[in-house]
Formats: C-alpha cells, sequence, structure tokens
C-alpha cells in the first residue's frame, strides 16, 4: 500500500511539472535565446527524474558542444529525459510524436526532429536536416536500434542516419544507458518499455519502485575513417554494449 501511494504522490508530482514545463514553452521560450533554451530543458528533465523517484548518474565525459551525433541504446520511454538531463540534444524521433497531446509540444519544443520512418523519401530529407545541424554545430541524439530493446541484449544498429555524421565530417560519441536497483546494483526492469508492455504499465512499474538508478555513460567520440555507415553502425553498437554494462 505504501508503495502505491508514494507512486500516486510521484505522478503528482509529474503531471504538475509536466504542465509547468508547457507554460513555459508556451509564455516565455520565445524571449529566450537557444543556449537559454537548451539549459532550461535539461533543468526540467532532471527535476522531472526526481519527481520520478529516479537517480541520474553519468560517467565518461558528456559532450561540451557539437559537432557530434550521440548514439545510444534504446529501452524505454525514460530515455529521453535521462539524456536530455545528462546533456541536452536534439532527438531524432518518429514523426507520431510531435501529435502527442502536451508531450509532443514540449518534445517539439526541445529541438526534436521528426522522421517518417516509413518514407525513404523522408528518411533522406531528415539526413539532410541532421548534416545541416551538425554542420552549425549542434548535438544530436538517435537510437539506432530504432525501437525499444529488453535492456539485455541489443538489436542491429540502422545505419542510416550515420550517413549525417559522414556527410558532415562530424564525430560521433557512442553512449551507453542501463537502469540499475540501487540497493542490489543488478539492472532493473522497472522502466521497460518493450514488446507488448504499455506505457502506462512501464510508468506506474518505475513510479512504484523504491528506487531507481539511471546510469548514463559516454564513450570517446569517433569519426568514420573511411568506413562505410553499415561498418561503422556495427562497430559502434559493440562500444555501445560495452558502456551499457560498464
Amino acid at each position: 500500500m505504501r508503495r502505491q501511494v508514494r507512486a500516486c504522490l510521484r505522478l503528482a508530482r509529474m503531471l504538475a511539472h509536466i504542465a509547468t514545463g508547457l507554460g513555459t514553452v508556451l509564455l516565455r521560450f520565445r524571449g529566450l535565446s537557444v543556449e537559454e533554451q537548451h539549459a532550461r530543458v535539461q533543468a526540467w528533465a532532471r527535476q522531472m527524474l526526481r519527481h520520478a523517484g529516479v537517480e541520474l548518474q553519468v560517467r565518461g565525459t558528456p559532450p561540451a558542444h557539437g559537432p557530434v551525433l550521440l548514439v545510444a541504446n534504446h529501452i524505454s520511454w525514460l530515455d529521453i529525459p535521462v539524456m536530455h538531463a545528462a546533456r541536452h540534444c536534439r532527438f531524432i524521433s518518429k514523426s507520431d510524436v510531435k501529435a502527442w497531446p502536451v508531450l509532443g509540444r514540449l518534445a517539439t519544443a526541445a529541438g526534436t526532429l521528426y522522421i517518417e520512418r516509413a518514407s525513404r523519401r523522408d528518411a533522406l530529407r531528415v539526413v539532410q536536416t541532421m548534416r545541416e545541424s551538425l554542420e552549425r554545430g549542434e548535438i544530436l541524439g538517435v537510437f539506432p536500434e530504432g525501437t525499444t530493446s529488453n535492456g539485455i541484449a541489443l538489436l542491429p544498429f540502422h545505419a542510416n542516419l550515420l550517413q549525417a555524421a559522414i556527410s558532415a565530417d562530424a564525430p560521433v560519441q557512442p553512449v551507453g544507458l542501463r537502469f540499475i536497483d540501487p540497493r542490489t546494483g543488478a539492472p532493473s526492469q522497472a522502466a521497460s518499455y518493450v514488446g507488448d508492455e504499455t506505457l502506462v504499465g512501464s510508468l506506474w512499474r518505475t513510479l512504484c519502485a523504491d528506487g531507481l538508478v539511471a546510469v548514463v555513460h559516454y564513450g570517446l567520440p569517433q569519426r568514420a575513417d573511411g568506413r562505410d555507415r553499415r561498418t561503422w553502425a556495427d562497430d559502434l553498437r559493440g562500444v555501445v554494449d560495452g558502456l551499457r554494462r560498464g
């Protein structure tokens, strides 16, 4: 019973925080510089994690500035606020997110770039947009698995979006994500969102957890160095696999 009461309190705080974030986006964002907007998003994400009862641990060195493409494994709906809390970046996300009530508005304000995954033409458009963003010195983030995995094994990495880094001659920084139980140090499935799991169920498990630690482990940036995007994607997958375990 105590867990359920605590979860309800966490949920209430999260909803109030989301409402505050939406108010900031609607009333104040236009008057802020890009750097100030990014700082607000990062601070908002950190507070969101605290409301959810999630502790953030950052390992390695986040990028101080762009251009850089962050490449991470994908476990949960929580991955994006976790990565924003560690270091703001512009995510590439499926176009459906843009139409989500409230959350879509917040995602757009955070600088999200949207892609129609079923459209090859749109993928080419997004790669071009990403290249231009990297050439402007921005920090982008992608989940090359294309969907969430169970946190135990990595799915194959899709290579298409890496073309933007190759075309812009920009570095890619691998990132390993994992969630652990702070009492045991063992991997936690509380925040998992895979297969037939529902977002509501995943959210409720997260809020009911006695504690949850989100670990963001940054590896060393690397360049293509003559590798084609498929070879580079395979190599990055190996590095990300090591980071999420270490």
